[in-house]
């Protein structure tokens, strides 16, 4: 594939690396890379897969630009609040290196299209903030054998990792089983606003390298990094022989499967109270003389700021030493700030033997919006 002279031009610093040269730059411009999510991660990650020339970039986003996101996500402007991420990431792109080919999947990514999706690429970022995702997409990508760069963010630290086809691990030896809302996202826990641009640029960096073969890529390691600390550490794990996805007898064979195998879609969503429900229910319970448990999943200091009248606190973390705490045969409702970590200790809840146990969709903001809006929900500690 040859490079015309405006390339050369554009990519005239990576032509004076004997490492790159004009065949890496062909190889570059012939690469397909998927960016799944255009957030915090996605931003930087395809800002540099652009700027650096990889000739077919795809993003797939279903969300739209919101004023809070440009803290960090450095692919939009105030001017792009309110529009599809996918679409405004593309024009950004686009804007960037017109000499490349960007492709928006203005979608949300699940078990019905990811294959049909991901096969059109050969290598993958993967930047979301859901478990759910993250399973998701690395059993795609083990099923169509393509390469996978996955990383993740939480307060002030971040990870990455890398797998590629017959050559290492995959995120599910890691990671075999995670519930949804265990780890809160960053509008739950927050995020230091350089925090992606680090991690999104290291993603950029491994799927330079794969594309190029230069380097050790981050295959069956785990690199951590702490900006308080300014630390990196980096641990090994191998494959594991009975991993569900590309262990000796995978039992994992479509993505369906796959994402009911992690446990984050185990628990039926549909089955979740909305606020007024939930003021039915505990309204019901209080004229009727019958019980009915709240729980609020939060931290004690979420908790002490404001919660429903009633309610008992148990930080998820504490859910499994203390279920004596809790009447086994009532309706039990679970509630937390957003509906994530509510949802995880429903599932928990369900595993443990409470089979009335329901929890409160949208938690205590959608509470405060609907039923008690001068409640104080108090930022995730």
């Amino acid at each position: 594939m040859n490079l015309s002279a405006s390339e050369r031009e554009r990519y005239s610093r990576h032509l004076l690396l004997p490492e790159i040269g004009a065949a890496g730059q062909a190889r570059l411009k012939a690469a397909r890379v998927l960016v799944v999510g255009a957030g915090g991660l996605g931003s930087p990650a395809s800002l540099y897969l652009a700027a650096a020339g990889v000739g077919t970039l795809g993003i797939v986003d279903h969300d739209r630009v919101d004023l809070s996101n440009l803290q960090r996500q450095l692919l939009f402007d105030t001017g792009q609040i309110g529009a599809s991420k996918a679409l405004a990431a593309q024009t950004r792109l686009r804007a960037l290196n017109p000499q490349i080919d960007v492709i928006a999947h203005d979608l949300e990514l699940c078990a019905d299209n990811a294959m049909d999706l991901l096969r059109e690429y050969d290598y993958v970022l993967d930047g979301s903030d859901r478990l759910a995702t993250r399973y998701l997409v690395n059993d795609a990508c083990v099923l169509l054998k393509r390469t996978l760069i996955s990383a993740a963010i939480h307060r002030f630290e971040g990870q990455a990792m890398c797998y590629v086809p017959d050559r290492g691990p995959c995120y599910r030896c890691l990671f075999p089983k995670s519930a949804e809302g265990a780890v809160p996202n960053c509008a739950e826990a927050g995020v230091l606003g350089v925090l992606p641009g680090v991690l999104g640029a290291l993603q950029a960096t491994e799927a330079i390298k794969l594309i190029l073969g230069l380097g050790a890529p981050l295959v069956g390691r785990l690199l951590t990094y702490d900006a308080l600390a300014m630390q990196w550490r980096e641990f090994h794990f191998a494959r594991r022989e009975d991993c569900a996805v590309c262990g000796t007898n995978p039992t994992i064979a479509s993505l369906q499967h796959g994402v009911e195998a992690c446990g984050a879609n185990s628990t039926d969503k549909s089955a979740r109270l909305t606020p007024r429900q939930l003021r039915s229910l505990i309204d019901r319970a209080a004229s009727h003389g019958t019980a009915c448990t709240v729980v609020d999943v939060r931290e004690p200091r979420e908790f002490a700021a404001g919660h429903l009248a009633d309610s008992v606190n148990i930080p998820l973390a504490d859910l499994p030493r203390r279920w004596a705490e809790i009447p086994a045969r009532v309706p039990l409702v679970f509630l937390c700030r957003s509906g994530r970590r509510s949802l995880a200790a429903r599932e928990l809840a369900a595993r443990a033997g409470f089979e009335q146990a329901t929890d409160l969709d949208g938690g205590l903001l959608a509470w405060a919006v609907v039923i008690e809006p001068e409640m104080t929900v108090a930022p995730f500690e």
